[in-house]
């Protein structure tokens, strides 16, 4: 799945004034992330030959809620107070929808088809937030999106032989991805992060333990252990991710954060014998060049409307 930063509270900013000077850490710290992640989606896509997709989520979110909640029991408020509580369960629903949808989409298509796909979620927000935000959005990062839907053409080909309707199912989840993205925005600066990270592990949780019994499959201990380096993974590449928007701002990192399709690429090959076409790579450059445009259009805006110090919510 795509990489997004940290919700962005008071706090987080004055954090990331103080140690936003080391770029080098950062990009370290992402490209970490991008390792776990595409490990993550991996093993999702491996369980998935024995496992529904719902049922995988839910063990996905029952590690997410494990490991959440040492860390909202230590925490010195209530980690479900928030100003803005029915944002909060939209959010972590979105992101409930985004997981479900990309793992069974993994179930039909090449991983590194798929994680390029997804990509397009920048592309999404660009159109959300003139929407949902109101925002203004210049000729120059219109161009940047029509580009990135291009590269999405050329990755999916509709009309040739290639083409398979599966991958309607990574583009749905992008979209939802990108309104994760705009809700994140509209609570930062007021919610906490350690508020939206239990919302996420609980909501998640118990929406998909509400419609896991319906395709429950009795996992194997082989896929019990899967099922949990699928969430341990996941989660921990979510936590690098925050530790690395704390050394470099959003738009330094965005170009590191593609290099999941590497990983994925490879361990698609090594996993599953799989050797995407040179139209998925060509499809991607396209995605990423305009992911990475957006990216330095919005730093950009973002200076003119804010104080320099400021980082930008999202890649």
């Amino acid at each position: 799945m795509t990489i997004t930063s940290p919700p962005v509270t008071d706090a987080a900013r004055r954090l990331t004034q103080r140690h936003a000077d080391h770029p080098l850490r950062g990009i370290a710290l992402i490209v970490a992330s991008t390792v776990f992640l595409a490990c993550s989606d991996t093993l999702a896509k491996y369980l998935g030959r024995t496992l529904p997709p719902i049922e995988i989520g839910w063990i996905r979110f029952l590690v997410f809620l494990l490991i959440m909640l040492p860390v909202a029991l230590a925490s010195s408020d209530s980690p479900l107070r928030s100003v803005r509580p029915k944002l909060q369960v939209l959010r972590a629903l979105a992101l409930v929808a985004s997981s479900v949808l990309f793992i069974t989409g993994l179930r039909f298509l090449p991983i590194a088809e798929a994680s390029a796909t997804s990509f397009v979620a920048p592309l999404f927000v660009t159109a959300l937030s003139i929407v949902v935000l109101g925002e203004a959005i210049g000729i120059r990062r219109w161009v940047a999106t029509l580009v990135g839907l291009i590269g999405v053409l050329i990755v999916i080909r509709p009309g040739s032989a290639t083409f398979n309707p599966a991958v309607i199912l990574p583009i749905l989840s992008a979209l939802c991805w990108a309104i994760t993205l705009i809700l994140t925005r509209m609570i930062s600066g007021a919610d906490r992060a350690v508020v939206t990270m239990t919302f996420s592990a609980l909501v998640g949780f118990l929406a998909l333990s509400a419609m896991v019994p319906f395709v429950w499959v009795t996992p194997s201990w082989t896929d019990i252990a899967i099922g949990l380096g699928v969430g341990l993974a996941s989660t921990i590449g979510q936590w690098i991710v925050v530790l690395a928007f704390r050394y470099a701002d959003a738009s330094a990192l965005a170009p590191f954060s593609y290099s999941q399709l590497l990983w994925v690429t490879i361990l698609g090959y090594a996993v599953f014998s799989e050797i995407p076409d040179a139209w998925t790579f060509v499809g991607a450059v396209v995605i990423i060049c305009s992911g990475v445009y957006i990216a330095h259009r919005e730093r950009l805006r973002r200076k003119q409307h804010v104080a320099p110090a400021e980082p930008n919510p999202n890649p």
